[in-house]
């Protein structure tokens, strides 16, 4: 048994000393008991309620003597005595509204780790994006086939972008990373035909780079 006082005083009577009931409230297999002045309203026995158990006014239905109570109606009016027994009940409505609010908030977050993975991949691929970018820059060429591959990975998370349902917040960072694939995506692109004019390395044999002795006859080296 779970036991609070809360004092509420009818408005258009604030000086007038009123008696405070216990009442006596069963939701579901909980048992509380709550005190509040006689001449209180239903709606203000539900904002006690509502700090008790954290249901919200709008989602409680309470029922006494076998009747639902309207906010508006006074405790007094409607027979309540102390240690009167009030059924809590809550809204069926109400109820659909948090189920769809959870799943709703489930799938948001599901968004969420999935756009995050993706991100962490697109920061492995924008790092060999920088490595690449510096070795054209420093007119190394790079194997045309590693470019392409860069290629097809980047759009290959932007696939798995693409199939990420989001809402709200997830929405933007969804867009923010299908940006980032884009700008890698156009940044190769302009990489791979700068690295097509760059003339590969030429490499060069002993032989031809071999000095006779002084003094010496090249047709001496082959004797």
């Amino acid at each position: 048994m779970i036991k609070k006082k809360f004092n509420v005083n009818r408005s258009d009577q604030p000086h007038a000393p009123t008696p405070n009931l216990r009442l006596r409230v069963a939701y579901g297999g909980l048992r509380y008991e709550i005190s509040v002045n006689s001449i209180a309203t239903f709606g203000e026995v539900k904002k006690v309620l509502t700090a008790e158990i954290g249901l919200q006014a709008n989602e409680q239905r309470l029922i006494f003597r076998g009747k639902e109570r309207e906010n508006g109606e006074y405790l007094d009016r409607c027979g309540v005595k102390d240690r009167s027994k009030v059924i809590l009940m809550q809204d069926p409505s109400s109820i659909e509204r948090r189920f769809i609010e959870m799943r709703r908030n489930a799938k948001i977050q599901s968004a969420h780790r999935a756009i995050s993975d993706v991100s962490m991949e697109i920061d492995k691929l924008t790092e060999q994006v920088s490595a690449i970018e510096k070795s054209i820059t420093d007119g190394v060429k790079v194997p045309e086939v590693q470019i392409t591959t860069l290629i097809e990975m980047l759009m290959r998370q932007a696939i798995k972008l693409d199939g990420i349902s989001a809402d709200g917040d997830a929405t933007a960072q969804k867009n923010l990373q299908g940006k980032r694939v884009q700008k890698s995506v156009e940044a190769l692109d302009v990489l791979k035909i700068s690295n097509g004019k760059i003339k590969p390395a030429v490499v060069t044999t002993k032989w031809e780079t071999f000095d006779p002795p002084p003094n010496m006859s090249p047709w001496e080296l082959f004797d």
